[in-house]
């Protein structure tokens, strides 16, 4: 099987104008995705952002719960935030990867709306079996710009509700989609 890693791309994401911006790192997503991740054995969990301001804060939160205070007070958050890593572009992630697993990942978009490029959930699964590792990026603000999309060499089916609305929080989506993805 495959290494599967994921990525919360902060930019290049659209705001609600179609506008492409950089959107601001929350802890919330920090400590919500390292744990969704560890729990789903993804190998590393990449917060991209081009801020240095925005990863020295990524890091500062990082090194609180793996050294000193926060690694006695909470072991098991200690577990999960270890494999957090700031990266400034979605290039950079994947050098990491490349030079981590041995081989370029294979890039893999979510968002909420079906494209050519869309692929199932299953097709993923038959993927994520051997070959190359995969990146699952994922995006915050109001998506992942076009450049990331067509860099993708999938995109995942949307996840869908039952009323048509489709604006998931970030933190739910990557639980689902993992869960989708990995669970038996």
């Amino acid at each position: 099987m495959n290494d599967l890693y994921i990525a919360l791309i902060h930019h290049p994401v659209h705001n609600k104008e179609g506008k492409i911006i950089t959107t601001s790192v929350t802890n919330f997503d920090l400590h919500d995705l390292a744990r969704t991740g560890t729990t789903y054995g993804v190998k590393k969990f990449f917060v991209v952002t081009p801020s240095e301001v925005q990863q020295n804060m990524v890091n500062y939160i990082k090194n609180y719960w793996t050294a000193g205070f926060g690694a006695d007070y909470n072991p098991s958050r200690k577990e999960a935030i270890t494999f957090l890593e700031t990266s400034p572009s979605l290039e950079d992630t994947c050098l990491t990867i490349k030079n981590h697993s041995g081989s370029q990942p294979l890039l893999v978009a979510t968002t909420a709306k079906k494209t050519e490029k869309s692929v199932s959930y299953s097709f993923l699964r038959q993927k994520k079996q051997d070959g190359p590792p995969l990146l699952l990026m994922f995006g915050t603000g109001f998506g992942l710009a076009s450049e990331v999309l067509d860099k993708a060499d999938y995109i995942l089916d949307p996840i869908t509700g039952v009323n048509g609305y489709n604006h998931l929080p970030v933190r739910s989506a990557v639980a689902i989609i993992l869960d989708r993805l990995i669970a038996k």
